[in-house]
């Protein structure tokens, strides 16, 4: 599977963080934009799994699929580039400031959440019949996820804040990992193997991944989760 050492693809990790940094506004929110999509879309696909299974592990197991899409096609996730951009600042690149790391961080955001909130919008369409009836299995767990990993952390106060951001710190250790498990090998299945074992990891570990919130508490308020924005904005997005 032409495995590299780190000391052979880390100058890779640095190259890539410094072209996210000087890529034009279009393209950034663009390849944002279809990350957040499919990876909202691989959530979906998921938990239907889950539901018509009862087996989480299978959910788990198939969810890497859009994480390692997205990143064979080259598109961005926030999570990614909070790990590579600040290699190319740190490596003193010509030309890359912090201003420069925010701007893509905050792109990479906008992009990140119109993606995953358009197939949020479209799935309740999916799961209510274009919202003419209650949601199905599916969108009923989507809206009890949503209720559970926000008034469920406010129930518990600071505790619960601790929890959120100890799920969220271990998430994006797991997706790091991912990142860098993309750049392991020059070969695809060597690629797709390295990204799927930490992506796997998270989502069945129930971890905090910020962008696939993107799409589920969007989801949840349409399908009847018993929630605020503002629960969400509070007890979950921080992490």
């Amino acid at each position: 599977m032409a495995y590299l050492v780190p000391s052979e693809f880390v100058t890779k990790m640095v190259d890539a963080g410094e072209s996210k940094i000087f890529m034009s506004t279009r393209d950034t929110v663009i390849r944002a934009y279809m990350a957040g999509a499919i990876l909202a879309l691989a959530a979906a696909f998921s938990v239907s799994i889950n539901v018509q299974t009862g087996v989480p592990i299978v959910g788990a197991a198939m969810f890497p699929v859009g994480f390692c899409m997205l990143y064979l096609f080259g598109f961005d996730l926030l999570t990614g580039v909070f790990v590579l951009c600040p290699l190319a600042l740190i490596d003193k690149r010509p030309g890359v400031t912090l201003g420069g790391v925010l701007r893509n961080w905050s792109l990479v955001f906008i992009g990140n959440f119109a993606g995953a909130f358009t197939v949020a919008v479209m799935m309740a369409i999916v799961f209510t019949f274009g919202f003419s009836s209650p949601p199905d299995k599916v969108g009923q767990v989507i809206g009890t996820i949503g209720e559970n990993r926000t008034v469920g952390y406010a129930a518990h106060g600071a505790a619960g804040m601790l929890t959120l951001f100890v799920r969220g710190m271990l998430c994006n250790w797991m997706v790091s990992a991912g990142v860098v498990g993309a750049m392991i090998s020059t070969s695809v299945s060597g690629k797709v193997i390295a990204m799927w074992m930490p992506i796997m990891l998270f989502f069945f570990m129930t971890f905090e991944h910020s962008i696939v919130n993107m799409f589920l508490f969007p989801s949840g308020l349409m399908l009847g989760g018993k929630y605020t924005f503002m629960d969400y904005m509070l007890w979950n997005e921080p992490a």
